[in-house]
């Protein structure tokens, strides 16, 4: 909270509603048991006096009514500035079963007692400043106090796991969230009221309350090297020299690969070459000596040496 409206000694009673939710001439311009959505109780049917120069709709409700077009200014709670905000935060990588907290190694009791965070010297202290998270949000912390506001804080985890998991550690960033001038509504507030009883009758006191709201937002992203969906990859990219068709009468591909696996430097070398097809020769015509020589090594073949492939006096073999 750094800001306050103060409503004291309301009660159930009738009295003028506010000019920008219920105005009239008349007592036909408030229609009994009416409510108004801007108004803050049921119209009497009465067009009375707010003050010397305007007539407003009376109501039944908590009066006198609050009336908050008036914002203390300055801010009553503007050392607020200075007050600190502690962050604890965990993550989990189920699939890499680790887990980790914003607490991360190095930072003990003492050292959590004096520390305030900062990006260059302090980047992993846990304890914020709220002026220096409202600054680093690129906003003015009093105008912020002035009428409220909502501010994120962001906690990244991006961990490369192939390294020791200390090495895994956040991130933090601040940005500020729908506080422009042009806002139809801008800052951010709420009411609440406390109530007693005074002589039998029941009071209450309302304050509407302007704050800085502060949305925390976690993202985490793990990774870690493995061999085998590694080496399914390297060996679908080979395959595509499989299938694709390349005119080219010679081809040479060399593919160079380093992993590094826990600090030691792997190379797998891959090659690929065509070798260009002999040349062929047109056919001439059969030689009949040859032919004859073929078919008594290689007699399977005579049905497709024959110029008769149907003749029986030929032995003949399975398949044929």
């Amino acid at each position: 909270m750094t800001n306050v409206i103060i409503t004291r000694g309301q009660k159930q009673d009738i009295c003028p509603e506010l000019p920008d939710a219920g105005q009239c001439n008349y007592d036909g311009d408030c229609i009994q048991g009416k409510y108004s959505r801007q108004g803050q109780g049921i119209m009497t049917g009465k067009c009375v006096d707010f003050n010397n120069n305007v007539t407003t709709c009376e109501i039944f409700g908590w009066c006198p009514v609050e009336e908050d077009d008036q914002i203390p200014d300055p801010p009553m709670l503007l050392e607020a500035e200075n007050f600190t905000l502690f962050i604890k935060n965990s993550i989990t990588f189920p699939t890499f079963k680790v887990s980790r907290r914003n607490l991360v190694e190095g930072i003990t009791t003492s050292y959590l007692k004096k520390c305030t965070y900062h990006k260059h010297t302090d980047p992993f202290c846990p304890v914020f400043e709220l002026g220096y998270i409202v600054k680093e949000s690129g906003q003015n912390f009093r105008a912020l106090a002035l009428k409220g506001g909502v501010v994120g804080i962001t906690i990244d985890w991006d961990c490369d796991l192939d390294w020791p998991v200390t090495y895994c550690k956040p991130v933090y960033q601040f940005h500020g969230l729908y506080n422009d001038d042009n806002n139809v509504s801008p800052g951010f507030n709420f009411r609440y009221a406390k109530y007693y009883r005074d002589n039998g009758t029941d009071y209450r006191t309302l304050y509407k309350v302007f704050g800085i709201r502060f949305d925390i937002l976690v993202n985490g992203k793990a990774g870690k090297f493995d061999i085998i969906p590694t080496m399914t990859t390297i060996g679908s990219g080979i395959g595509i020299f499989g299938v694709v068709s390349i005119d080219m009468s010679s081809l040479h591909v060399n593919m160079q690969i380093i992993l590094l696996v826990c600090g030691t430097e792997v190379k797998v070398t891959l090659s690929y070459s065509k070798i260009p097809a002999p040349r062929r020769h047109p056919p001439g015509p059969l030689n009949v000596e040859n032919a004859k020589r073929i078919e008594k090594i290689f007699p399977c073949n005579r049905a497709h040496l024959s110029p008769d492939p149907l003749d029986m006096n030929k032995p003949q073999c399975n398949g044929d």
